[in-house]
């Protein structure tokens, strides 16, 4: 992938990350830290396998999912 736009996803990632600490709905802040982890996930792969932040951020990405959806249930 080109670099430049490796670098770019890294960036949007950081960006949706401080976005979600402004955010005060927490379902709105779940979102958008997932997009932000989605992005870094990405990133970490087209940058050559970063396992210390593809890891990380799968995992958060993931409970990001599960308490949007058990949010869902309970509402």
């Amino acid at each position: 992938m080109n670099p430049e736009l490796t670098t770019y996803i890294g960036y949007s990632a950081s960006i949706f990350i401080v976005l979600s600490f402004i955010l005060k709905d927490v379902r709105k802040i779940r979102i958008v830290n997932m997009i932000g982890c989605i992005c870094f996930v990405i990133y970490g792969i087209f940058n050559g396998m970063l396992w210390p932040v593809i890891i990380p951020n799968g995992l958060i990405c993931f409970i990001q999912v599960y308490h949007l959806l058990a949010g869902k249930k309970e509402g």
